[in-house]
């Protein structure tokens, strides 16, 4: 069986050597599908990295009124560090909420001339991870009745909006490894057939000799199979080269906006697409191969 399998990969190479200009052709193109796929896959991942990060942001904030008395916001800071489900309370006042803005989101100091009143006071909570979304909204309800708060802030609707889009995602890189798929089947099939036909001599001959179906199309499965994880692991490769060139252009402050470094593609996956790409190849030089009894 070791002699059958080092002679089939033998006969594999030399047709390789023999085609490569057909063969690079197919895992060109075969990368350029792969590319597309992984960096769906990779969009994907770092947006579900996002969501699950601003899931378990565990903050809150509860926004005043304007004509709030000092007493009820000081009897509400007191009332909200008992609370078991609150780990830390701060108060922002409107000239602080105006500094924090102004050295955030303003920069250049264009919003520095805007008097304190225009910013809202509000009071900044931490929530212990292991709170649920029901018991947080439940908190959220009873101090929405509170006379003095005018509007409390929990990221939710952002959270939410965030999984409809990795939903979406998701579904769009579902149906893109359809498409990437039918190509691996149909570039692999295509160039093997295009192989069988000039090697056809060479397969009547082992035909005649009485060489079995199993032993003329192995070097063509191994070949298949070799293009397709040549052509997803350039794909990986490209794809991680770009990553690092954009990872190292990116702003450090878009990082801590949105609460997470940007990832690469967890190992699992990229090996996976480099299996599922062999995996492929070698179904697809099987189906070209279907009609080589009768050659």
């Amino acid at each position: 069986m070791f002699h059958l399998s080092s002679a089939t990969t033998r006969r594999a190479k030399r047709g390789m050597l023999r085609e490569w200009r057909l063969h690079m052709l197919s895992v060109f193109s075969l990368s350029v599908a792969f590319v597309c796929l992984a960096a769906a896959l990779l969009v994907v991942t770092n947006l579900r990295a996002v969501e699950q990060r601003w899931a378990h942001a565990g903050r809150a904030s509860i926004y005043l009124k304007d004509d709030a008395p000092p007493a009820d916001v000081q009897a509400l800071k007191d009332t909200l560090a008992k609370v078991s489900a609150i780990t830390a309370v701060r108060y922002v006042s409107a000239g602080q909420a105006r500094t924090e803005f102004a050295v955030d989101e303003d920069p250049k100091g264009q919003l520095a001339a805007l008097p304190a009143d225009a910013f809202p006071s509000s009071i900044e909570i931490d929530v212990r991870p292991d709170v649920t979304d029901a018991e947080l909204n439940d908190v959220v309800a009873k101090l929405e009745k509170l006379p003095c708060v005018d509007d409390v802030e929990t990221y939710q609707a952002w959270t939410e909006r965030l999984a409809h889009l990795v939903r979406g995602g998701v579904a769009a890189s579902a149906v893109l490894a359809i498409v990437v798929f039918a190509s691996v089947l149909a570039v692999v099939g295509s160039t093997i057939r295009l192989a069988l036909q000039r090697r056809k001599t060479e397969v009547e001959a082992l035909k005649l000799v009485g060489a079995t179906d199993r032993f003329v199309k192995g070097p063509f499965l191994i070949e298949g199979s070799f293009q397709g994880i040549m052509g997803a692991t350039f794909a990986v490769a490209l794809l991680a080269i770009l990553f690092l060139v954009v990872r190292g252009r990116l702003d450090s402050e878009l990082a801590n906006l949105i609460g997470i470094e940007p990832t690469f593609l967890p190992w699992q996956v990229a090996l996976g697409m480099i299996a599922t790409g062999g995996l492929l190849g070698a179904s697809a030089a099987a189906l070209g191969l279907r009609r080589l009894v009768t050659v």
